[in-house]
């Protein structure tokens, strides 16, 4: 891989659950508005940082594991 790992694993889980709500919310509860696709959009981006493990804002600000 080209990256390094940035995010512990309980982050990663409550990304991805917490990508699946806003998705939820953002085509459930706002369907059809730019605002609800955007939160969709946002949730998208969270469920790709946590399954990578990787978030480059994080790295943006020196935000790293420890080294085993």
């Amino acid at each position: 891989m080209f990256y390094r790992k940035n995010l512990p694993g309980w982050e990663r889980a409550m990304r991805g659950i917490g990508g699946i709500m806003m998705i939820a919310y953002g085509l459930m509860a706002m369907p059809g508005t730019m605002a609800g696709y955007a939160i969709a959009a946002a949730g998208a981006v969270a469920i790709a940082t946590g399954f990578l493990g990787f978030c480059p804002m994080c790295a943006m600000v020196g935000r790293r594991l420890p080294s085993p």
